[in-house]
């Protein structure tokens, strides 16, 4: 299969290095606005270096399309993509507003649409998604979940997109902890009604989107508490803990402790493998688009599709609503 990608960012680079070591895919050209950018990447590994989506998607044979583009920019890329019969896995989030996400849920029926949520994938949390699927705990009782990270003045104004709503859609949830919260609901499953705060503590001059912001969700059967902050001195390993009925988990970093009621402690520590970018990106990227290309080529299903990523990005929406107007949001 031929891949390309779109934006040669970052986490570009961890797209390519995964493809490159992939069995009969071949990386066939990059885009970027900023072509040099486009070009250093694509020498690296023979490909053709483009300008802009529209030029690559019109001079090259294309199979899947890689969307590594700020924010705004992935539905529009997705629906271009579609309309030309290519297979999308992108970057997260899905849309920066409802008005995108009911477009590129439109798309399902077109073409095979992957969301990097690659944390799903860690062995850490793949255990802990087994432990409760085996019934050993019990019902979940509670949830709590944290991350406190740092980014600073130079990370919004270096970036040109980054700390506008327009742009980014939103700050630390929708950027930094949205995938903490994609772990919340894949264990806690759908909300039935979220209420939040969110503020701008230490870069009020210099973006306008939150810094901070916690939520109280209600799961039905159960509740979490969902805190996340960039003004933090550092990046901190991420927690959640899961309080049940049996056992109380707590995940953090690759670290996994189990407290049973009967008072048995279990610590289970996975060792990280060799992740291809930033610490707190995880390991799951080989793991997801592995699996991805091996589903589009099998035909089987592929489970971080946009039906099974829904339910956080309408989490995300809802908070952030909840958040503008100062009441709890149902479902």
């Amino acid at each position: 299969m031929r891949a390309a990608i779109v934006g040669c960012g970052g986490i570009a680079q961890v797209h390519a290095k995964v493809l490159n070591n992939l069995e009969n895919i071949i990386l066939v050209a990059c885009a970027d606005t900023k072509y040099e950018r486009a070009l250093v990447l694509a020498n690296l590994y023979g490909a053709m270096a483009y300008g802009s989506l529209e030029e690559m998607l019109e001079k090259e044979q294309i199979d899947v399309l890689h969307i590594c583009t700020p924010h705004y920019l992935h539905t529009p890329m997705a629906v271009k993509a579609a309309e030309s019969g290519i297979h999308v896995f992108m970057e997260k989030p899905l849309a920066i507003n409802r008005e995108q996400l009911a477009q590129i849920s439109a798309l399902e029926e077109q073409v095979r649409i992957g969301v990097c949520f690659q944390n799903r994938y860690n062995p850490n949390v793949k255990y802990v998604k087994d432990l409760l699927d085996s019934g050993r705990t019990g019902r979940i009782i509670g949830a709590r979940a944290f991350v406190t990270w740092c980014r600073n003045k130079d990370y919004y104004k270096n970036s040109g997109w980054r700390g506008k709503f327009s742009t980014e859609g939103g700050g630390a949830l929708i950027n930094q902890s949205i995938h903490t919260l994609d772990l919340v609901t894949e264990f806690l499953g759908s909300p039935s009604f979220v209420e939040s705060h969110a503020a701008n503590h230490h870069l009020k001059d210099h973006i306008e989107v939150e810094d901070t912001l916690e939520a109280y969700i209600d799961f039905h059967n159960c509740s979490a508490v969902f805190y996340a902050t960039t003004a933090y001195s550092g990046n901190a390993p991420v927690l959640i803990e899961l309080c049940c009925e049996h056992v109380t988990i707590r995940m953090e970093d690759m670290e996994i402790s189990c407290q049973w009621k009967d008072g048995r402690k279990e610590h289970i520590y996975f060792e990280q493998p060799t992740t291809l970018g930033k610490d707190y990106w995880g390991s799951g990227h080989s793991a997801i688009i592995h699996d991805f290309y091996e589903c589009v080529e099998t035909g089987r299903h592929f489970s971080v599709g946009i039906p099974e990523t829904y339910t956080t990005m309408d989490l995300v929406f809802k908070i952030y609503e909840s958040s503008r107007e100062n009441r709890v949001v149902y479902f």
